[in-house]
């Protein structure tokens, strides 16, 4: 049997998970019957773990990597943001507001320079401008800098830093 290693105190994770995990990380699409068979266990006890992984959360979905510029997005850009105040009410309302948006893909909360980097996809330079004036430049809104991104890759296997004795 597996060595189950703690990372905190909700989170036990032993090398089958860790293979079931980084098989879907390659193939979100594959079937429980080919995961079992890939890792060795009845599909039964797959499935079972596969509920598991998802009830602990270390699942948040599966997504389909789209190619933007087929959906009508031509500009993808990074927004950085520093806001006035730094207080828990400034900051979650400004990441509650972002969230709503259609055209901001993630958000990301920091620490440092700036407070919050921005993701967003945008049809051309006009919308990114009123995305812009309409959205980010607030009174609670001390900076912004806005950088085009040309080009991107993305690793899509999350690395995995479980500990087997």
């Amino acid at each position: 049997m597996d060595t189950i290693r703690k990372n905190n105190a909700t989170n036990e994770l032993d090398k089958t998970d860790e293979q079931i995990i980084r098989l879907l990380q390659k193939n979100a699409r594959l079937s429980n019957k080919q995961i079992a068979a890939e890792v060795g266990i009845a599909e039964s006890t797959c499935s079972e773990r596969m509920r598991k992984l998802q009830r602990k959360k270390i699942f948040f979905g599966f997504n389909a990597i789209v190619d933007s510029s087929k959906l009508g997005t031509n500009i993808e850009a990074m927004v950085a943001i520093k806001l006035t105040k730094n207080t828990k009410d400034q900051v979650d309302h400004f990441k509650n507001a972002m969230s709503l948006l259609p055209e901001v893909v993630n958000i990301y909360h920091l620490a440092g320079q700036i407070d919050f980097l921005l993701y967003i996809a945008v049809r051309d330079k006009n919308h990114l401008r009123d995305f812009v004036m309409d959205h980010v430049t607030k009174d609670y809104v001390k900076s912004l800098e806005t950088s085009l991104i040309y080009d991107f890759s993305q690793n899509p296997l999350f690395p995995i830093y479980l500990e087997h004795e």
